[in-house]
């Protein structure tokens, strides 16, 4: 019995041990890592801020009561976080060949209050430039870590990408990415988590099959345009007969898709909650058609005029990846619709097939077609009712008209 309770309160003891230790090993909730990447000559120049509280499991050397950060003693450590952290973080590759690791040129500490990472010469400057006073009061996980990596390459002209795995610094990260090449643009990107690799200035080709795959994926991941696709094929059957109507949902949600993408769609809270809903309401009116009409030759003009509420949500979707597009916007939106037409065309495939079965042993063409449109009714019913509910938690505002009327008056008056 003593060896028992000797052993229990050893377990007891490690237990307290270990959730007594510091706040330093606990994960932060929210991390924005911030990364400059410019290619110079024979030199890829990567610029990079982290918050020092981001990378655990180093000895941060402090001083006082108050856990001020020694910056008298702090260099070490701070390679020791650079080759823990980051040096193996940012994988980057030039024209798809991986480079070597890469050199730790410069290391800082810096005080959360700057702002010198909003430009590449203003960071360079920073991480270049001398360190902070030795008696500087700062608590360590206040502090920013500026770091300044080289790689080695061919040509400052190559196609270079990256694939920052960052995940581990926080719950949730977000990398504020900026790549400036030498033509003197700067292309923006904003990553959450581990994105993958990332191609910093994508081909034409590069960039149209990245959006392809996005397409296709949107469609066979979104349950509002699967039940769609499955309300229109409930009664037509025939793969023939429903190219018309799938071409004109093409051609609609492409014009909307489009506007969107180009900014001309509403910013307002409330547009895409009222989108979401309308959606959920093109299935539940598609439903009914099917249940009450005899007839489906005009079923194009119906799936056009949904098309156009569905291409907004397309353009919801899409909106955080037209980062990726580089310079290639009308192909990467071009290649998008390909890989939504695609993934229809996967999903009736897959649809017609036991559809049709269903109708030839299960149920005559009229019950079958009221039992299974009800089906859809009923579940898009709901999701229209909910995102309705989410809807009118906002207050609809609708843009002023005033200077458009009295345009068209004046206009009038001219031609008259």
């Amino acid at each position: 019995m003593r060896s028992h309770a000797l052993t229990i309160a050893g377990v007891l003891l490690v237990l307290l041990v270990w959730t007594g230790r510091p706040a330093a090993h606990d994960l932060p909730a929210s991390v924005v890592v911030h990364a400059l990447v410019k290619p110079e000559g024979q030199r890829l120049r990567l610029l990079v801020r982290v918050p020092l509280e981001a990378m655990r499991d180093v000895d941060y050397p402090t001083r006082g009561p108050e856990g001020l950060l020694d910056l008298t003693r702090v260099d070490s450590a701070l390679a020791d976080a650079v080759a823990l952290w980051l040096a193996a973080a940012f994988r980057v590759q030039e024209d798809s060949a991986t480079l070597g690791p890469p050199r730790l040129a410069a290391a800082r500490i810096s005080l959360p209050s700057d702002r010198s990472f909003v430009s590449y010469e203003q960071a360079l400057a920073l991480v270049l430039g001398p360190s902070l006073d030795a008696d500087t009061r700062l608590v360590w996980n206040q502090a920013l870590l500026d770091v300044l990596l080289e790689f080695d390459i061919r040509s400052d002209r190559s196609a270079f990408a990256i694939d920052p795995a960052v995940a581990r610094f926080g719950v949730r990260v977000i990398t504020a990415l900026r790549f400036l090449p030498p033509d003197g643009a700067i292309r923006a990107f904003e990553l959450v988590g581990d994105p993958g690799l990332v191609r910093l200035d994508p081909r034409w080709h590069q960039a149209a099959w990245r959006f392809v795959q996005l397409g296709f994926g949107h469609i066979l991941g979104g349950p509002d345009h699967l039940l769609f696709l499955l309300g229109l094929a409930i009664p037509m059957r025939r793969l023939r007969a429903l190219v018309p109507v799938v071409t004109a949902f093409a051609v609609a949600h492409s014009i909307t898709l489009i506007a969107s993408a180009l900014g001309l769609a509403p910013r307002a809270l409330w547009f895409p909650p009222l989108i979401e809903t309308l959606i959920a309401l093109s299935i539940v009116c598609m439903a009914v058609e099917n249940m009450m009409a005899t007839t489906f030759t005009h079923r194009w003009v119906v799936a056009f005029a949904f098309g156009l509420v569905h291409g907004f949500g397309f353009g919801f979707a899409l909106r955080e990846s037209l980062q990726f597009a580089g310079t290639h916007l009308v192909a990467s939106l071009l290649a998008f619709n390909v890989g939504v037409e695609l993934g229809q065309v996967l999903v009736l495939l897959l649809i017609l097939p036991p559809v049709t079965l269903l109708f030839r042993r299960a149920a005559s063409e009229r019950v079958g077609t009221i039992v299974l449109s009800a089906v859809v009714a009923h579940a898009a019913w709901h999701w229209m009712v909910d995102r309705g509910a989410a809807l009118g938690r906002f207050t609809l505002e609708w843009p002023r008209l005033d200077a458009a009327l009295w345009l068209l008056r004046g206009l009038r008056d001219a031609l008259l």
